[in-house]
């Protein structure tokens, strides 16, 4: 099994402190800014980053499913790990300052892949979509913290 990575980022006209906080708001803002995607949101444990538990099904494609039960974690200052009890999927999302009033957003998911040519086509094709899918987060994060 190799492991397999998805990065994407973006620039936000937001400072970076207005990010973070929207980012780790799990009872309000990451509700709003999930794309269709996602589906069965539901927040299980706290709600306000470190130490949240957190309910999502992620569909990547029509037959890739993935029920995730994420674990949260706010490892340094502008991080947030959301580790997946469900699988070996962790994502990472960091937030820092890029210039005047403006923030730059990476989010990273890493996970053990398959084997074989499933895990090729995995290896070629999932970290593309999985970008997308988290573009699409972003930007209706900016949307909001923007206003």
């Amino acid at each position: 099994m190799a492991q397999v990575e998805a990065v994407t980022e973006r620039i936000i006209a937001a400072q970076p402190e207005d990010v973070f906080d929207a980012l780790a708001d799990y009872n309000g803002t990451r509700a709003k800014v999930l794309s269709e995607h996602f589906s069965e949101y539901e927040v299980r444990e706290g709600g306000d980053g470190e130490g949240t538990l957190v309910h999502w099904k992620l569909q990547a494609t029509s037959k890739r499913i993935r029920d995730c039960l994420l674990e949260v974690s706010e490892p340094t200052d502008g991080e947030l790990v959301e580790k997946d009890r469900n699988s070996s999927m962790v994502t990472t999302w960091r937030v820092t300052p890029a210039g005047e009033g403006a923030s730059r957003v990476v989010v990273s998911t890493v996970w053990n892949g398959a084997g074989g040519i499933g895990g090729f086509f995995e290896k070629t094709f999932a970290p593309k979509g999985l970008a997308r899918i988290y573009d699409a987060v972003l930007g209706k994060l900016a949307a909001e913290v923007e206003k």
